[in-house]
């Protein structure tokens, strides 16, 4: 793995998502990867899924990826019980995870300004998985190189061309 990857331990699930669409909303796809720290001796060193809607936004896509990849993490026995870390190009997922979401399920689903959150459904559903989880979070830049991000902006833009 990449020097992105050198604080992380040979046993660690590391996961890379991203969504997106043409308009939004519009057109949707996701894309995640799941990169095995301790591929080899039968294991595989990456499990790579991707999805997409007609009609979406860019958000739901964001939320869809993560959650389908957590989703593929608990599923498999060979995950089980070792860390995981996630690695995101969206601050709306990242922050909405690790900051905000304690606020809003605090304030009944509602924003600061009293507005209901976006997206309910599937935070209540992500919240639910990384309570069982418990991954470390990482922002990364989108579109700089960083080689598995890339892997998924471009599952994310071919199922977006899947839906037009």
């Amino acid at each position: 793995m990449s020097s992105l990857f050198e604080d992380a331990d040979s046993n660690e699930v590391i996961v890379f998502s991203d969504g997106g669409c043409s308009g939004n909303p519009g057109p949707g796809g996701w894309g995640f990867v799941v990169v095995d720290g301790r591929s080899g001796a039968g294991n595989p060193p990456e499990i790579i899924r991707s999805g997409g809607e007609k009609m979406t936004t860019n958000n739901r896509m964001e939320l869809t990826a993560v959650i389908e990849a957590l989703k593929t993490v608990l599923a498999s026995s060979e995950f089980s019980s070792r860390p995981v870390s996630v690695y995101t190009d969206s601050q709306y997922v990242q922050k909405g995870i690790t900051q905000w979401i304690s606020g809003w399920k605090r304030n009944g689903w509602r924003t600061a300004s009293k507005e209901p959150v976006k997206n309910q459904d599937l935070w209540i559903l992500l919240d639910e998985l990384a309570q069982q989880i418990r991954p470390r979070w990482i922002w990364v830049k989108g579109h700089a190189g960083i080689h598995y991000n890339e892997v998924c902006d471009q599952l994310t833009q071919q199922e977006i061309a899947k839906h037009r």
